[in-house]
């Protein structure tokens, strides 16, 4: 008998050092600077198991917060597509205002950092991305890699709010459990070795020289001050030959403080908007997501309205309700994705409160079936809904969430239980009875009055076992 309990013990030892071993070979894995090297790099587990984020956009643009014609009213300064000369803007803030101007304009007064984590945590999200950097470079840290044509100091610390900001934002979100991901744009519209400062937005005036002395020490300074667990890459317009943006992914993989769990996306430059090819996920905007794209994790990420940042303009008939929301947070978990929802604060830093009902009204579904949502994949690469349901599945368990009620029975033709299976709506406490009539699986819904209902929007169905099946 000890010669087995001793062998026993020798095999487990072994094995353990074997796993370790293979976890270190891992973690010492050296990235090449080139895509076909970088593109093998694994996505961190947490990110296709987190399946809801927030998105904060927000910064100088906020100020006016003003939408003139078609177009994200971010993009207000952009030197050719803005739309810095409209009537509206020069009347309200003067024939000679610049874009430099609403980086005074932007106070961040009533920014409140812990009551926004908070928020966001009561929204049932996983993880929150905070643009560090938009395209019109302003920098939401001190930093010193921050200038345009006109000053050699454009950033949070200096001007407008005078506070770090992404530091402020990344101690509270990291504080309610939640991960931190920074927004960071490759390319500016201001600053004098990038872009021409008119219409022409994929010229850059001397890339190389931008790379080297102003992206690369900021993104690593960036990197290293805050360590983000996601980093969302935007503005790839800037030749990616001549930048060698590959070498940054490279030392990001390799060398930086968060090689072990950093997510990045597929717009780090791989060339001109030609994204779902590079990078550790794949995102769509203002889209649908995916319906066959499953090589690798994806995201799609829009706003509750008809801009990332704050629009004054917008009325309430232009935001998402609180239904379509988690119907569209329950489309895309059930094909297989993320939603990256986005909440564009004022430049006092208020969240708009119906930014913040939205966000609650979430938060309360998500209580009741956060089960079928976390954690979850799409059940089978070729199917994820059937008339009013969507489904997700997890482990052997088959989720059917009905995106509306389904009246006296729910009469599914996918999933076929074994017998004695068990199925429940999660949030009502009884069993529930279930039948096979041929193909057809006849599900009895429980008959509550509106008061009773565990939550509104949508409801599911845990049917046991049933995900095996295909």
């Amino acid at each position: 008998m000890k010669k087995i309990i001793c062998g026993a013990i020798l095999f487990i030892a072994v094995l353990i050092l074997l796993v370790r071993a293979g976890e270190l070979d891992a973690s010492l894995k050296k990235y090449e600077a080139n895509w076909e090297s970088l593109n093998t790099h694994p996505c961190p587990q947490w990110f296709p198991d987190a399946k809801f984020g927030i998105f904060v956009v927000w910064g100088p643009y906020s100020a006016p917060a003003y939408r003139a014609r078609k177009g994200y009213a971010e993009w207000i300064g952009h030197p050719g597509r803005g739309w810095m000369n409209d009537q509206f803007i020069r009347k309200t803030y003067g024939q000679n205002v610049a874009y430099e101007d609403f980086g005074r304009m932007f106070k961040a007064e009533l920014f409140d950092p812990n009551q926004w984590a908070e928020l966001f945590a009561r929204s049932g999200a996983r993880y929150v991305v905070f643009t560090a950097k938009y395209h019109d470079g302003f920098c939401l840290w001190p930093t010193k890699y921050a200038k345009t044509k006109n000053t050699n100091q454009w950033h949070s610390d200096v001007v407008g709010p005078k506070r770090d900001l992404v530091g402020e934002l990344t101690d509270a979100v990291r504080a309610t459990g939640l991960k931190m991901g920074l927004y960071w744009s490759l390319a500016e519209w201001f600053h004098p070795l990038c872009c021409d400062g008119g219409k022409n937005i994929w010229y850059c005036a001397d890339p190389q020289r931008y790379a080297q002395e102003h992206m690369f020490p900021q993104f690593k300074e960036m990197v290293t001050r805050y360590k983000p667990s996601l980093i969302f890459g935007d503005g790839d317009w800037v030749p990616p030959e001549k930048t060698k943006t590959t070498e940054l992914v490279a030392w990001l993989y390799n060398e930086s403080p968060v090689r072990e769990e950093i997510v990045i996306n597929d717009r780090f430059g791989l060339c001109k908007r030609d994204w779902g090819k590079a990078g550790d996920y794949y995102c769509t905007e203002y889209g649908s997501g995916f319906n066959d794209r499953q090589d690798k994790p994806w995201e799609e990420n829009r706003g509750m309205g008809t801009s990332f940042g704050y629009n004054r303009m917008e009325t309430i008939d232009h935001y998402k309700t609180g239904a379509q929301l988690v119907h569209f947070l329950i489309e895309m978990v059930a094909k297989g994705g993320n939603l990256l929802l986005c909440v564009g604060p004022a430049g006092d830093g208020r969240i708009p409160v119906i930014m913040q009902e939205r966000l609650l009204q979430i938060g309360d579904w998500l209580k009741v079936n956060g089960e079928a949502i976390y954690g979850t994949h799409r059940w089978n690469w070729d199917f994820y809904k059937e008339d009013i349901v969507r489904y997700t599945a997890k482990g052997s368990d088959l989720y059917a969430i009905c995106v509306e009620w389904p009246g006296k029975e729910l009469v599914l033709k996918s999933p076929k239980p074994l017998a004695g299976a068990k199925v429940t709506m999660l949030g009502y406490a009884d069993r529930i009875k279930w039948r096979m009539e041929g193909e057809n699986l006849c599900i009895d819904a429980p008959q509550l009055t509106i008061d009773k209902l565990p939550c509104q929007y949508a409801w599911t169905f845990k049917i046991e076992g049933a995900a095996r099946q295909r």
